[in-house]
């Protein structure tokens, strides 16, 4: 990478005396407009929550200071311009200008001088990113200090869960003008930064980075996003593009990416910038340092094949600082296939246990080049199954892997943990065992698991049909029909599952729900067989449908 960019020059940042100046100023607008309302309290309050921003700016200060005391603060002045309501206009004059010096005060002793930069839902300027190299090894600072990305994939999933758990940063895929910057000004009222991704044209779905006039295009809107959230403080890493090697050819897409990094660059001095790989593929790396020796760090996307990339770093003589973007579950891709092709899912409790191995040996243990990593993902998604990829179920439940996180990101087990599963069989088999049924024809199927905390659990069993809206790349898919009226005799982890009638793949699952916000996971695939009885009762349906 250029180390012309891994240290940027310092941003000049506003003193104490700007910032009251700031203050006073957006004071005096709001005064005159508080005048202009009359007496009532509405006026004032709207002046105080919207205009001046009071609640933001004191949560705010928690990254300076200490974030009760900012919200005991804000709380107090609510609580005291609500009492004044009733006053009249002149001593709303009076309480106005005294809660404009509270204010100052506040953020003197909180040492927060972030106010709001100019542009719509932004508090504060931005803060300056850096990657510094001593003795070989890579650190990031954010603001100055030192910072390890402790990160999630995150766009729709609880920003507070991720905070509350360990977290201190996640990451996106693209801008959206409906709600990245609510994303950015939520981020920081829950004190985590973003890794802001740049959604780039893919040569899979069509793009030719052989048009320069698409590349030249692709670029100016790029950079009108840049220049739309550059000074946001919760921002830290542009993420320019993701997988753009993924089912592509043309090397000409890292001199794109090399011209993006360099217009980002010019136009905003205090964020490093990367570009997400899929995989690790040596001459896809080779490619990035030839043709896109702008970018601030490289970051890889692994699943199962992450416990190699020490292996793969060594080969490649990769000496760089690196993120790991995404890394998780073991991929659809990656694992073993039932005789008829369906990809077998782990269960969520030996998922936990892969992300822990994973990071432990892998990206906990590189403190000499990698800053952190994102793990995948910290809400839910269809992608190939319900449950393959998201830490969390649909219906807002934390799994095994979100236990396993915090543990890993703070050195402590949460109080409250999902349940554990030790099994789960159809017909007496497992999943690797190319369950074949007949159609029609009832079969006992159980799941064991206990729980952490010793709480009785809920089992949910449902039958879906196999997927098949297959994508690649993570790009959207349709959820899979649910069959109904195939579960009988549940009791407590047993059922029996009466076989669907036509022919063809499916799979049994079971959500384990230890009633806390908690729980577990797995799913049997298998697959039906058509007997002579269950064949003469379908054409004897398809007939009667005719008639």
């Amino acid at each position: 990478m250029n180390q012309e960019h891994l240290s940027h020059k310092k941003a000049a940042g506003a003193g104490a005396k700007s910032a009251l100046s700031a203050i006073l100023s957006r004071s005096s607008v709001s005064y005159f407009w508080t005048l202009g309302g009359g007496s009532s309290g509405t006026p004032l309050m709207k002046t105080i929550e919207h205009s001046f921003g009071f609640e933001r700016c004191l949560l705010r200060l928690a990254r300076c200071g200490d974030r009760a005391r900012a919200s005991a603060s804000f709380n107090i002045q609510k609580e005291r311009a609500e009492k004044a309501s009733s006053l009249s206009g002149l001593c709303l004059l009076k309480l106005r200008v005294w809660l404009v010096f509270l204010m100052a005060g506040t953020l003197v002793m909180s040492g927060g001088w972030r106010l709001f930069a100019g542009e719509p839902g932004n508090a504060g300027g931005p803060v300056k990113v850096e990657m510094m190299q001593t003795n070989g090894s890579y650190q990031l600072y954010v603001d100055h200090k030192p910072f390890y990305i402790k990160g999630a994939g995150l766009e729709t999933g609880s920003q507070e869960e991720l905070a509350a758990h360990g977290g201190n940063s996640f990451r996106t895929w693209g801008t959206d003008d409906r709600r990245t910057a609510k994303l950015l000004d939520r981020a920081l009222t829950n004190g985590l930064h973003v890794t802001l991704g740049l959604g780039l044209g893919l040569e899979r779905q069509g793009f030719d980075y052989n048009d320069q006039a698409a590349v030249t295009r692709q670029c100016e809107r790029v950079k009108q996003e840049v220049l739309k959230y550059k000074n946001h403080p919760a921002l830290i890493i542009w993420a320019i593009g993701n997988e753009l090697n993924l089912n592509a050819k043309n090397p000409k897409v890292w001199d794109a990416v090399n011209e993006i990094s360099r217009m980002i660059h010019q136009v905003d001095p205090n964020h490093l910038t990367t570009t997400p790989l899929a995989g690790f593929e040596r001459n896809v790396v080779q490619q990035v340092k030839e043709r896109a020796p702008d970018l601030d760090l490289i970051s890889f996307q692994m699943y199962g094949d992450i416990v190699n990339l020490p292996r793969y770093l060594r080969e490649t003589g990769w000496s760089g600082p690196y993120l790991i973007t995404e890394w998780g579950a073991t991929g659809h891709w990656e694992v073993k296939k039932t005789g008829w092709g369906a990809p077998i899912e782990e269960n969520s409790t030996a998922k936990a246990n892969a992300y822990k191995r994973r990071f432990e040996t892998v990206i906990g243990a590189d403190r000499k080049q990698c800053v952190g990593s994102y793990v995948f993902l910290w809400g839910h998604k269809q992608e190939r199954t319900p449950t393959w990829y998201g830490m969390f179920l649909e219906s807002g439940e934390a799994t095994p892997a979100v236990d396993v996180m915090q543990y890993l990101w703070t050195g402590t087990w949460p109080a409250i943990r999902s349940p554990q599963l030790d099994g789960a069989w159809l017909d007496g088999k497992t999943a690797y065992q190319n369950i074949h049924l007949n159609s029609g024809q009832s079969y006992p199927a159980k799941v064991q698991a206990v729980d952490y905390n010793g709480n009785a659990l809920t089992f949910v069993w449902s039958v879906m049909k196999e997927s098949t809206d297959l994508k690649t790349g993570g790009d959207a898919e349709s959820k899979p029909e649910s069959l109904s009226d195939l579960v009988q005799a549940a009791q407590g982890g047993q059922i029996t599952l009466k076989a669907p009638i036509k022919p063809g793949a499916y799979r049994l699952f079971a959500y384990v729900y230890a009633g806390n916000g908690h729980a577990a996971h797995v799913n049997i695939p298998f697959y039906v067989d058509q007997t002579a009885k269950a064949a003469a009762v379908q054409a004897g349906r398809t007939a009667s449908a005719g008639e």
